[in-house]
């Protein structure tokens, strides 16, 4: 339903900036409204629309506009999604049922398993027609495999238009300070985009075994006594970096690996 309607706005000429509701939550509490209605959440939201109208980087809030294609894509990723989370469901069922139900519960795999089959083909057959290009720059990245790929395209349209800083906090691989005066406190990463987290998640894991560079990182920073899991995350952030590169570039990985190794770490 949000989606509906902001695409709607946008058509109809308003620019829309979407807003996490904890941070609409934190602007209420800083004017001190601790109250919460639906009249008091439009008075704020009317507040913080209008602090953001008069922000010198007013820009960087507002949505982007829409991508036919991508959002096709992005409908498809999700429909996908819903069907595989039913599958595992099934497949959870089956390991506990008994005879009598067991059969059912495969007929319903197998309908699933065709569903997913069918949807992959659609998803494929959509990537070819619109966004072949993109594909073959981020599967040229040893480990950047096709669910990564298409999790990047569909939930990261911003992919190659930011500088590597707001990339990374966009999706949530960035350290974030925590610091007060002479206090410096632990960095820590959080917010960001989960579903682009996760696919990132599982490419560094391949990379880090299987792509020389991002090996050599990850090693040199265990050596450095980092702990495994900052580490990761710190590939996260690099495998992240480079694809940006590359996307922005429009180049592929055999082209940039020399030039990002020297300048991304």
């Amino acid at each position: 339903m949000e989606r509906g309607f902001l695409i709607a706005l946008q058509h109809a000429g308003i620019e829309v900036a979407r807003i996490n509701p904890r941070q609409a939550r934190d602007f209420a509490k800083s004017l001190g409204q601790l109250a919460k209605t639906d009249r008091a959440d439009a008075a704020v939201l009317r507040d913080l629309a209008n602090v953001l109208a008069r922000h010198e980087k007013r820009s960087c809030y507002l949505a982007p506009q829409p991508d036919e294609q991508r959002e096709i894509l992005k409908d498809l990723m999700v429909r996908r999604r819903q069907l595989v989370e039913m599958r595992v469901a099934e497949k959870h069922r089956l390991e506990v049922a008994r005879k009598t139900m067991a059969r059912s519960i495969l007929s319903s795999v197998k309908f699933l398993d065709k569903q997913i089959a069918a949807l992959d083909k659609e998803i494929d057959d959509h990537i070819n027609d619109h966004f072949d290009g993109m594909r073959e720059l981020l599967t040229s990245v040893k480990g950047v495999g096709p669910v990564t790929t298409v999790a990047l395209m569909a939930a990261l349209p911003e992919l190659g238009r930011l500088d590597r800083r707001a990339i990374s906090k966009l999706v949530g691989v960035a350290p974030l300070s925590s610091d007060s005066g002479k206090h410096r406190g632990q960095r820590h990463v959080w917010g960001g985009r989960a579903p682009v987290r996760a696919v990132l998640y599982m490419a560094a894991l391949v990379t880090c075994r299987r792509n020389p560079v991002i090996r050599a990182f990850y090693e040199r920073l265990l050596a450095a006594g980092k702990p495994k899991k900052v580490a990761l995350v710190a590939c996260m952030r690099k495998l992240l970096t480079i694809l940006n590169a590359m996307v922005r570039d429009n180049r592929a990985w055999d082209v940039l690996k020399g030039q990002i190794t020297a300048t991304s770490a």
